[in-house]
C-alpha cells in the first residue's frame, strides 16, 4: 500500500512539474522593436466632421419606401466637399449610393487593396429616443465624446478612412499600389446594392484584390477577462446564417376541452430539445489559434489551463460555452427568435411555428444544421423548413502580408500589443467582398470597451475623440503600408 501511494505522488509531481513547465513556457513572443510613428492630426477639426456626417440620417429600413434619398444624397455630396483634395485627386466612381473611389498605384503590375467601411446605420428603436444621453442625430460633441447613430457602426470608420486618406494625399504620398475605398450605403440591409454592385463593377473590370479590409473587430481594452493590455482582434472570417421553422401540427379544437398533447406543447418540447443539445463545436482551428495567442498574456491559472489542453480541454469548453460572447466563437449557435400559433386565445392551434436563427460556424454548413435539427426534433407531428440563409465566409490566411501590415499598422500606434486572428459573429459587406480578394479582413482600429458595446445598433452610440483620433492614426498607417509594397 505505502508503495502505491509513493508512486501516486510521484506521478502527480511529475504531472504538476509537466503543467508548471507548458505553462512557463506559454509565453508572448519576444518583444517586437517597431517604432512608434508619431502622427499629429487636428483632433478638434477630426472631431467635427465625425460630428457632421452623423447628422446625416443615413437610416437603412428593411421596407425601402421608408428610405429618406435626400438624407444619403446630402451625405454624398458632403463627402465630395469636406473631402474634396480627396474627390480631385482620386478617380470617383459612383455606384448607387455607394461611394467608390480609385487611388492608382505608380505599379500596376501589383494586385490593388480595397479599404472600405458602410455609412448607412440602423433605426433608433421606437420608443427608446429619451434614453439617450444626446439625440441620436445631432452629433454632439460633449467631454470629448461624439455622440450619435452611427459613432462606432460605421462612420467613424468610413470618415476615418477619408481623413486617413486626405493626411496622406496632404503630405505628398503616392500610392506604389492601387487602392480603392468603397464607401456602402446598405450594408446594414444585406448589401445588394453596395458592396455587392462594387464586386460586379470590379469583376467587370478584370480585377483581384490582394487583401480587403472592412469593418469588424476592434481594439479590445478590458474585453478579455484577465488580459490587461489592449487587444488588436483581426477577425478573418465571419459566420453564416439559416433561419430554420419548426412546424408542429395536431388537430386544433376548443381550449376548454385539451389533450394532454398539442401543437404549442410538442413546439415547446422541441425548442427545449435544440436548447439542450447545442450544435457541437470545440477550440480547434481558428479558435485556437485565438485563444492560444492571448492566453499567452493570461495570469497563471488560466495560462495554465490553455498551455494544458491536452488535459484541460473539457474545462476550458465548458467555461467558453458558458459565457454567450465566447460560445459564439466555438460553434454555431442556435436562438429561438419568432413565434407563432393559434389565432385566439381559446383555440387549440392546428400549426405552431418557431423560426430559429443560427449563425453558422466556419466548420458547418447550412445542410449540416439542417440535418442535425431534422434527425433531433422531426417526428410525425414535426418537420422542419429552411427559410433562406448563407453559409460562412471562407477563413482568410492570418499569415499572409495583409494580415501582418495591420499588425505592424497597430503596434506603430499602440505599442508592442498582442494582435491576434477572430471570427465576426455578425455579418459585414466582406460577404460580397470576398469574392474579389485573395483575404478579406475584418477590423476597425478603434479601441472599444465593454461600456461601449450597448451603442451597438442601441442606445448611447459614442466615440471619444482621442479614441476617434487613434483610429485614424491606425487607418493612415494601414494604408501607407497597404499600398507602399
Amino acid at each position: 500500500m505505502k508503495r502505491f501511494f509513493v508512486t501516486a505522488a510521484v506521478i502527480i509531481v511529475l504531472l504538476m512539474a509537466v503543467i508548471v513547465v507548458r505553462t512557463l513556457l506559454h509565453q508572448p513572443p519576444a518583444a517586437i522593436d517597431i517604432e512608434q510613428v508619431e502622427i499629429e492630426l487636428n483632433q478638434t477639426e477630426l472631431a467635427q466632421h465625425l460630428s457632421e456626417s452623423i447628422q446625416f440620417q443615413t437610416v437603412s429600413f428593411q421596407s425601402p419606401e421608408y428610405k429618406d434619398r435626400t438624407q444619403f444624397t446630402g451625405f454624398i455630396n458632403w463627402v465630395h466637399t469636406t473631402f474634396d483634395l480627396v474627390h480631385e485627386r482620386l478617380e470617383y466612381i459612383p455606384i448607387n449610393d455607394t461611394i467608390l473611389y480609385r487611388w492608382p498605384g505608380s505599379d500596376t503590375s501589383l494586385q490593388p487593396i480595397l479599404v472600405t467601411g458602410h455609412y448607412d446605420v440602423v433605426p433608433v428603436i421606437p420608443g427608446t429616443e429619451s434614453l439617450w444621453k444626446h439625440p441620436p442625430f445631432t452629433g454632439i460633441i460633449a467631454d470629448g465624446v461624439i455622440w450619435g447613430r452611427g459613432a462606432l457602426d460605421d462612420k467613424s470608420g468610413v470618415v476615418g478612412i477619408l481623413e486617413a486618406t486626405t493626411y496622406l494625399l496632404e503630405s505628398g504620398y503616392q500610392p506604389t499600389r492601387t487602392v480603392y475605398l468603397s464607401f456602402g450605403h446598405d450594408e446594414e440591409i444585406g448589401g445588394s446594392e453596395g458592396a455587392a454592385a462594387v464586386v460586379a463593377y470590379l469583376k467587370q473590370q478584370g480585377i483581384q484584390l490582394a487583401w480587403s479590409l472592412d469593418e469588424g473587430s476592434f481594439i479590445f481594452d478590458g474585453l478579455i477577462s484577465g488580459v490587461s493590455s489592449l487587444v488588436a482582434a483581426v477577425n478573418v472570417a465571419e459566420k453564416g446564417s439559416v433561419n430554420l421553422d419548426i412546424v408542429a401540427v395536431a388537430e386544433g379544437g376548443h381550449s376548454s376541452m385539451p389533450p394532454q398533447k398539442n401543437a404549442v406543447s410538442d413546439l415547446a418540447r422541441a425548442i427545449t430539445k435544440l436548447e439542450e443539445n447545442p450544435i457541437p463545436g470545440g477550440l480547434e482551428g481558428l479558435g485556437a489559434e485565438m485563444f492560444d495567442n492571448i492566453s499567452r498574456y493570461m495570469p497563471f491559472i488560466p495560462k495554465a489551463l490553455f498551455a494544458n489542453q491536452w488535459l484541460f480541454g473539457g474545462l476550458i469548453d465548458r467555461q467558453l460555452s458558458a459565457a454567450p460572447t465566447t460560445n459564439a466563437i466555438l460553434r454555431t449557435t442556435t436562438a429561438p427568435t419568432m413565434l407563432s400559433g393559434s389565432v385566439k386565445s381559446n383555440v387549440l392551434p392546428i400549426e405552431a411555428i418557431a423560426r430559429l436563427n443560427f449563425r453558422i460556424h466556419p466548420r458547418d454548413s447550412m445542410d449540416s444544421i439542417e440535418h442535425y435539427v431534422t434527425d433531433l426534433v422531426a417526428s410525425d407531428s414535426i418537420t422542419v423548413h429552411r427559410r433562406g440563409g448563407s453559409d460562412a465566409s471562407p477563413v482568410s490566411d492570418w499569415k499572409a502580408p495583409g494580415f501582418a501590415i495591420i499588425a505592424h499598422s497597430m503596434r506603430e500606434i499602440h505599442g508592442d500589443i498582442p494582435v491576434a486572428p477572430g471570427l465576426m459573429i455578425a455579418a459585414s459587406d466582406s460577404r460580397h467582398y470576398g469574392e474579389v480578394a485573395d483575404n478579406a479582413y475584418r477590423f476597425n482600429p478603434i479601441r472599444l470597451t465593454p461600456e461601449l458595446l450597448t451603442g451597438f445598433h442601441g442606445t448611447n452610440e459614442r466615440i471619444s475623440v482621442a479614441d476617434y483620433a487613434q483610429g485614424v492614426r491606425g487607418y493612415v498607417r494601414i494604408l501607407y503600408h497597404g499600398s507602399s509594397n
